[in-house]
C-alpha cells in the first residue's frame, strides 16, 4: 500500500476545487466573466474545469443565461455528510402541505461550516426572485438564520456568528441577540426582506429529542403575505406543523 506523505497535494484537485469554494461564497448564480474575473485563471483552463464539474453534475448550467450554481450531486455529497438524507425525507410531505395552502416558496436549510444552506426548495411561482436557490447560504439576519443564531451549539456556529456580526452595525448585533431570546421561546423567526427587497420571510426549526436543531423550514414571499409576529394564520399554522415535524425526531415541547 502505497503511503502518501503529508503535504502531498494534486494541484489541478486544488485549483478546482478554489473554483467551487469562490461559486459557493457567492451565493448567487455566476456568469462565465463573474468567475474568471473572481479566480484569473485563463479562460480555456477555466472552461474545462467548469465543463467537468457541469458534466459530472457537481455545478449546474442555466441553459437561458449560462450562469452557474451547485448541481446536485455536490448537494448530495454535501448531505450525506451532514446526514440530513432522512430529515429531507420526512419533513418534504409537511413542506408540500405548506406550499399547497399558501402558495409561497418554501425552503428546507441545514447547517454547514460556513452557516446554514438551502438543500431543499418547493416553489410554485417560479416567477418570482426570492433571491436564494439551493446551495445558498443564508445571511444571519434572514428568518433562518436567526433561528441558527438562536439553537446552534455556540461551539459550532462561533466562527460563522464571527464574521457575520462583522457585517452589520453594532447596535443590530444587540437587537439581534435579544430578539433570538424570544425566538427560542416562541419557536418560530421572522425577517423583513433580508436578501431582496419586498421579498420577506418566516420560519420555523426542526429539532430533534435532544432539542438539537436539525435544520430550518422557512416560508418565503412577497413581503405583504409574510407575517412579522404569531398572531397570525399563517404563524399558527406553521407553528402546529413545527410540532408535528419535531415530534417526528422525538421533540417533546416544553410544558410552562
Amino acid at each position: 500500500m502505497e503511503v502518501i506523505k503529508k503535504g502531498t497535494t494534486i494541484q489541478s484537485l486544488e485549483v478546482g476545487m478554489g473554483i467551487l469554494e469562490t461559486i459557493t461564497q457567492q451565493g448567487r448564480p455566476l456568469k462565465f466573466s463573474d468567475i474568471q474575473e473572481l479566480t484569473q485563471i485563463t479562460k480555456s483552463n477555466l472552461y474545462k474545469y467548469l465543463n467537468t464539474f457541469t458534466q459530472l453534475g457537481i455545478l449546474y448550467r442555466y441553459k437561458d443565461t449560462g450562469e452557474y450554481v451547485l448541481g446536485s450531486k455536490l448537494i448530495e455529497y454535501g448531505m450525506a455528510a451532514v446526514d440530513q438524507e432522512n430529515v429531507i425525507d420526512r419533513i418534504t410531505p409537511f413542506m408540500h402541505e405548506i406550499n399547497e395552502r399558501f402558495s409561497n416558496t418554501v425552503l428546507f436549510s441545514s447547517w454547514t461550516h460556513n452557516g446554514p444552506m438551502i438543500v431543499r426548495e418547493l416553489n410554485k411561482n417560479r416567477g418570482i426572485n426570492i433571491g436564494a436557490q439551493i446551495g445558498t447560504l443564508l445571511p444571519i439576519r434572514s428568518a433562518s438564520g436567526k433561528l441558527f443564531l438562536a439553537f446552534m451549539d455556540e461551539q459550532m456556529s462561533r466562527e460563522w456568528k464571527e464574521k457575520e456580526f462583522m457585517q452589520i452595525p453594532q447596535e443590530k448585533v444587540g437587537l439581534l441577540e435579544d430578539e433570538c431570546r424570544i425566538i427560542r421561546e416562541k419557536e418560530i423567526a421572522f425577517a423583513r426582506e433580508p436578501l431582496v427587497p419586498s421579498v420577506s420571510s418566516v420560519a420555523i426549526p426542526v429539532l430533534n429529542y435532544q432539542k438539537k436543531l436539525l435544520g430550518s423550514v422557512t416560508v418565503v414571499g412577497f413581503s405583504e403575505s409574510i407575517p412579522q409576529d404569531e398572531n397570525n394564520e399563517l404563524s399558527q399554522f406553521l407553528l402546529s406543523i413545527s410540532k408535528e415535524i419535531s415530534a417526528s425526531f422525538g421533540y417533546k415541547l416544553q410544558v410552562k
